[in-house]
């Protein structure tokens, strides 16, 4: 069974996002043998590389794109994705991690105003502390 820590998420969104804003290097490192490339111009979130339970908390979606949420794991066990917009649960999902070889890949794509304006919550609890993931949320024009 899988506790859940929603004060340590919390502060872990808040770490995360924040080290988002900077994704000079990071996108070096993706090209580099990551699981998700940057995002590029319609990216709002982009998780690079994360291992066991974490999440992201974001601002500035727009009620007037489609906004698709992918994530990629390995390392062995699954993944639970739950995506969070003004209190809605608008997505969720499990990813298998293969232990080796190609990363699983889950992606749930939302028509334009299922997430709403303003700020969105994403939660991964992973079933393992060594299973890796990685995360995009984008909103193609």
């Amino acid at each position: 069974m899988r506790a859940k820590k929603t004060a340590a998420l919390t502060t872990l969104a808040a770490l995360v996002a924040a080290g988002l804003a900077g994704a000079g290097p990071a996108a070096a490192a993706a090209a580099d043998g990551g699981m998700l490339p940057h995002p590029g111009p319609d990216g709002l979130v982009w998780v690079d590389e994360f291992r066991g339970d974490g999440g992201v908390a974001s601002g500035g979606a727009s009620i007037d794109l489609p906004t698709v949420l992918t994530v990629a794991c390995d390392g062995g066990g699954d993944v639970r994705v739950t995506m969070d917009s003004k209190g809605t649960i608008v997505a969720a999902f499990d990813v298998e991690c293969p232990a080796s070889g190609s990363a699983g890949v889950g992606t749930a794509s939302m028509a334009a105003g299922v997430v709403r304006p303003g700020d969105f919550t994403i939660v991964v609890d992973a079933s393992t502390r060594t299973t890796r993931w990685s995360l995009t949320v984008t909103q193609p024009e």
